[in-house]
Protein backbone atom coordinates (compact mmCIF):
# COMPACT_ATOMS: atom_id res chain seq x y z
CA UNK A 1 0.00 0.00 0.00
CA UNK A 2 1.43 3.25 -1.18
CA UNK A 3 1.73 5.92 1.30
CA UNK A 4 0.76 9.22 -1.49
CA UNK A 5 -2.78 6.41 -1.68
CA UNK A 6 -3.20 7.16 2.76
CA UNK A 7 -4.77 10.04 4.22
CA UNK A 8 -2.59 11.00 7.20
CA UNK A 9 -4.00 11.33 10.82
CA UNK A 10 -2.68 14.83 11.61
CA UNK A 11 -1.53 14.80 15.10
CA UNK A 12 -0.62 17.69 17.68
CA UNK A 13 2.01 16.11 20.44
CA UNK A 14 1.53 17.98 23.78
CA UNK A 15 4.30 16.56 26.64
CA UNK A 16 6.85 18.77 28.35
CA UNK A 17 9.72 16.86 27.53
CA UNK A 18 11.51 17.14 24.02
CA UNK A 19 13.42 14.20 24.21
CA UNK A 20 9.92 12.59 24.92
CA UNK A 21 8.33 14.19 21.96
CA UNK A 22 11.22 13.82 19.53
CA UNK A 23 11.19 9.77 20.35
CA UNK A 24 7.08 9.82 20.01
CA UNK A 25 7.37 11.96 16.89
CA UNK A 26 10.50 9.48 15.37
CA UNK A 27 8.46 6.63 16.15
CA UNK A 28 5.13 8.45 14.81
CA UNK A 29 6.54 8.63 11.24
CA UNK A 30 8.07 5.19 10.77
CA UNK A 31 4.12 5.10 10.05
CA UNK A 32 2.10 5.30 6.73
CA UNK A 33 -0.70 7.13 8.08
CA UNK A 34 0.32 9.22 11.32
CA UNK A 35 1.84 12.71 10.29
CA UNK A 36 2.69 14.95 13.52
CA UNK A 37 1.99 18.53 12.13
CA UNK A 38 2.76 20.57 15.77
CA UNK A 39 4.28 20.25 19.44
CA UNK A 40 3.89 22.11 22.57
CA UNK A 41 5.16 21.76 25.98
CA UNK A 42 2.49 23.27 28.17
CA UNK A 43 -1.16 24.19 27.88
CA UNK A 44 -1.12 27.60 26.92
CA UNK A 45 0.67 26.75 23.95
CA UNK A 46 -1.38 23.93 22.84
CA UNK A 47 -4.54 25.95 22.96
CA UNK A 48 -2.99 28.81 20.59
CA UNK A 49 -1.55 26.13 18.50
CA UNK A 50 -5.27 24.66 18.28
CA UNK A 51 -6.49 27.59 16.51
CA UNK A 52 -3.61 27.70 14.03
CA UNK A 53 -3.22 24.18 13.10
CA UNK A 54 -6.58 21.54 12.80
CA UNK A 55 -5.41 18.24 14.45
CA UNK A 56 -7.57 15.44 14.27
CA UNK A 57 -6.28 13.96 17.40
CA UNK A 58 -4.28 15.83 20.16
CA UNK A 59 -1.48 13.03 22.29
CA UNK A 60 -2.27 15.07 25.84
CA UNK A 61 0.62 14.23 28.58
CA UNK A 62 -1.67 15.33 32.45
CA UNK A 63 1.57 16.40 33.98
CA UNK A 64 2.62 19.88 32.16
CA UNK A 65 3.36 22.65 33.78
CA UNK A 66 0.54 25.01 34.65
CA UNK A 67 -3.25 24.01 34.65
CA UNK A 68 -3.80 20.49 35.72
CA UNK A 69 -4.19 17.72 32.99
CA UNK A 70 -7.81 17.19 34.07
CA UNK A 71 -8.07 21.12 33.73
CA UNK A 72 -6.94 21.26 30.86
CA UNK A 73 -8.86 18.44 29.20
CA UNK A 74 -12.02 19.46 30.37
CA UNK A 75 -11.22 23.12 28.13
CA UNK A 76 -10.09 21.64 25.38
CA UNK A 77 -13.24 19.47 25.46
CA UNK A 78 -14.97 22.39 26.18
CA UNK A 79 -13.83 24.53 23.03
CA UNK A 80 -13.40 21.86 21.24
CA UNK A 81 -16.25 19.30 21.57
CA UNK A 82 -15.51 16.91 19.04
CA UNK A 83 -11.56 16.42 18.73
CA UNK A 84 -10.93 13.77 20.31
CA UNK A 85 -7.91 13.45 23.02
CA UNK A 86 -5.75 10.64 23.89
CA UNK A 87 -3.67 10.97 27.12
CA UNK A 88 -0.62 9.65 27.77
CA UNK A 89 0.76 9.04 31.28
CA UNK A 90 3.50 8.16 33.49
CA UNK A 91 0.64 6.91 35.86
CA UNK A 92 -0.96 3.16 35.66
CA UNK A 93 -3.81 2.65 33.73
CA UNK A 94 -5.79 1.69 36.79
CA UNK A 95 -4.77 4.91 38.69
CA UNK A 96 -6.21 7.42 36.63
CA UNK A 97 -7.87 6.36 33.11
CA UNK A 98 -11.62 6.26 34.16
CA UNK A 99 -11.31 9.71 35.62
CA UNK A 100 -9.96 10.88 32.36
CA UNK A 101 -12.27 9.42 29.99
CA UNK A 102 -15.06 10.75 31.49
CA UNK A 103 -13.90 13.91 31.74
CA UNK A 104 -14.35 13.13 27.98
CA UNK A 105 -10.69 11.51 26.81
CA UNK A 106 -11.15 9.28 24.00
CA UNK A 107 -8.46 6.96 24.75
CA UNK A 108 -5.48 6.49 27.79
CA UNK A 109 -2.33 5.19 27.25
CA UNK A 110 0.77 4.58 29.59
CA UNK A 111 4.15 6.25 28.48
CA UNK A 112 6.29 3.30 28.32
CA UNK A 113 3.37 1.85 25.78
CA UNK A 114 5.60 0.24 22.81
CA UNK A 115 4.66 2.86 19.44
CA UNK A 116 3.11 -0.31 17.81
CA UNK A 117 0.26 0.25 20.60
CA UNK A 118 0.37 3.67 20.56
CA UNK A 119 -0.43 3.71 16.63
CA UNK A 120 -3.55 1.34 16.76
CA UNK A 121 -4.53 3.16 19.71
CA UNK A 122 -4.30 6.34 17.49
CA UNK A 123 -6.20 4.57 14.34
CA UNK A 124 -9.01 3.41 16.64
CA UNK A 125 -9.77 7.05 17.91
CA UNK A 126 -10.04 8.23 14.48
CA UNK A 127 -11.92 5.98 13.75
CA UNK A 128 -14.62 6.96 16.59
CA UNK A 129 -13.54 4.50 19.27
CA UNK A 130 -11.85 4.96 22.85
CA UNK A 131 -8.73 2.68 23.77
CA UNK A 132 -7.81 1.54 27.02
CA UNK A 133 -7.73 -2.06 28.58
CA UNK A 134 -10.68 -3.83 28.91
CA UNK A 135 -11.06 -3.76 32.35
CA UNK A 136 -11.42 0.00 32.19
CA UNK A 137 -13.89 0.47 29.37
CA UNK A 138 -16.08 -1.93 31.52
CA UNK A 139 -15.35 -0.02 34.77
CA UNK A 140 -16.32 3.04 32.77
CA UNK A 141 -19.73 1.32 31.36
CA UNK A 142 -21.05 -0.34 34.39
CA UNK A 143 -19.73 2.62 36.94
CA UNK A 144 -19.19 0.55 40.13
CA UNK A 145 -21.05 1.43 43.12
CA UNK A 146 -18.95 3.49 45.80
CA UNK A 147 -18.70 0.13 47.65
CA UNK A 148 -16.57 -0.72 44.76
CA UNK A 149 -14.26 2.16 44.12
CA UNK A 150 -10.31 2.84 46.13
CA UNK A 151 -10.92 5.43 48.55
CA UNK A 152 -9.40 8.15 45.88
CA UNK A 153 -11.99 7.33 43.02
CA UNK A 154 -14.68 8.50 45.46
CA UNK A 155 -13.59 12.12 45.12
CA UNK A 156 -14.57 14.81 42.92
CA UNK A 157 -12.71 15.62 40.12
CA UNK A 158 -11.71 18.80 42.11
CA UNK A 159 -10.88 17.39 45.45
CA UNK A 160 -8.50 14.63 43.58
CA UNK A 161 -6.51 18.09 42.22
CA UNK A 162 -6.62 19.16 45.99
CA UNK A 163 -5.74 15.32 47.19
CA UNK A 164 -2.70 14.99 44.55
CA UNK A 165 -1.44 18.79 45.51
CA UNK A 166 -1.65 17.95 49.25
CA UNK A 167 0.48 14.56 48.31
CA UNK A 168 3.36 16.17 47.04
CA UNK A 169 3.38 18.73 50.07
CA UNK A 170 1.53 21.64 48.99
CA UNK A 171 0.63 24.10 51.59
CA UNK A 172 -3.49 25.17 51.81
CA UNK A 173 -2.17 28.56 50.93
CA UNK A 174 0.30 27.22 47.96
CA UNK A 175 -2.77 25.22 46.60
CA UNK A 176 -5.29 28.00 46.86
CA UNK A 177 -3.08 30.52 44.97
CA UNK A 178 -2.40 27.86 42.19
CA UNK A 179 -6.14 27.38 41.73
CA UNK A 180 -7.35 30.70 42.22
CA UNK A 181 -9.42 29.73 45.09
CA UNK A 182 -9.75 30.99 48.73
CA UNK A 183 -8.06 28.79 51.35
CA UNK A 184 -10.95 28.96 53.20
CA UNK A 185 -12.65 27.03 49.99
CA UNK A 186 -9.15 24.69 49.83
CA UNK A 187 -9.72 23.66 53.43
CA UNK A 188 -13.58 22.84 53.00
CA UNK A 189 -12.31 20.11 50.16
CA UNK A 190 -9.67 18.82 52.55
CA UNK A 191 -11.58 17.97 55.26
CA UNK A 192 -13.95 16.45 52.78
CA UNK A 193 -11.28 14.32 51.14
CA UNK A 194 -10.42 13.49 54.92
CA UNK A 195 -13.97 12.63 55.15
CA UNK A 196 -14.21 10.42 52.13
CA UNK A 197 -10.88 8.56 52.34
CA UNK A 198 -11.99 8.01 56.54
CA UNK A 199 -8.06 9.30 57.47
CA UNK A 200 -7.29 12.44 60.03
CA UNK A 201 -4.40 14.29 58.75
CA UNK A 202 -2.29 14.73 55.40
CA UNK A 203 0.32 12.65 56.45
CA UNK A 204 -2.04 9.52 55.60
CA UNK A 205 -3.03 11.23 52.51
CA UNK A 206 0.53 11.41 51.18
CA UNK A 207 1.38 7.78 52.61
CA UNK A 208 -1.55 6.61 50.97
CA UNK A 209 -0.46 8.19 47.43
CA UNK A 210 2.66 6.61 48.11
CA UNK A 211 1.77 3.04 48.42
CA UNK A 212 -0.84 3.80 45.09
CA UNK A 213 1.75 5.24 42.96
CA UNK A 214 -0.67 8.52 42.45
CA UNK A 215 2.53 11.17 42.53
Amino acid sequence: MKTTENKSIKIIIADDHPLFRRGLKHALEETNDIQVIGESSNGDDLLSLIKDCIPEIILLDISMPGKSGLDLLKQLKSEHPKLPILILSVYPEEQYAVRFLKAGASGYLTKESAAEKLAEAIRKIAGGGKYASTEVIEKLAFDFSNSDKAPHETLSDREFQVFGMISVGKSLTEIGVELSLSVKTISTHRTRILEKMKMKKNAELIRYAITRNLL
